[in-house]
């Protein structure tokens, strides 16, 4: 049962309206059903506009920010639970063991950098979590293109593909994530493939 939703997304606003918007629409829709956030902690941005959003409808929040961002003053110190930790590396950590998925909004590269990331661990088997993209104004059409291309080019096995969740509202995304299952792939197959076996 998810308890709580990791969102990784800008702690910059972004050049469109509709990139906050969709972190607000987000926002209250985890409060509906009550889920949790999990985040970068950031005041500023894309990060803020959602984290205040959770708490203004009654959500719980719970940031995670490394000491260095902290002293910056872009830690959203209103925060009930602000976690401060020594390095990205033990962010994202324990961005991982808190939440139980994870959501990529707009973002530049901090947000591919954790997305990536997760993906990997979920191939890697070390996470059985959803991952998706709240594709907002088609922002990661391009993205998923090229995940398709490392399918057809076969980078990319189709199973691991099919982990990472695409929607371009926040409902439509949650209710994947309520209907996930892990998908299961025969890694024999895969490797033989890989290196050329028949």
């Amino acid at each position: 049962m998810m308890q709580r939703i990791c969102l990784f997304c800008g702690s910059s606003p972004g050049g469109r309206p509709e990139y906050g918007e969709a972190a607000r629409q987000l926002g209250e829709a985890l409060a509906e059903r009550h889920l949790g956030l999990v985040y970068g902690g950031a005041s500023v941005g894309i990060m803020g506009q959602l984290a205040r959003t959770v708490i203004d409808a009654g959500g719980e929040v719970i940031g995670v920010i490394p000491e260095v961002l902290a002293t910056r003053e872009i830690a959203l110190t209103a925060l009930p639970d602000l976690r401060i930790v020594g390095s990205m590396h033990e962010r994202k950590a324990l961005m991982v063991e808190l939440a139980d998925g994870f959501i990529a909004l707009p973002g530049g590269l901090g947000t591919l950098d954790e997305l990536f990331e997760v993906l990997t661990w979920a191939q890697l088997g070390l996470h059985h979590k959803p991952c998706g993209l709240l594709n907002v104004c088609a922002y990661y059409d391009e993205l998923i293109r090229f995940l398709d291309h490392g399918v057809e080019q076969s980078f990319v096995h189709e199973c691991y593909r099919s982990v990472l969740r695409v929607d371009s509202s926040p409902e439509g995304l949650l209710d994947q994530f309520a209907d996930y299952r892990v998908p299961e792939v025969d890694k024999a197959t895969w490797v033989q493939r890989m290196n050329g076996a028949r």
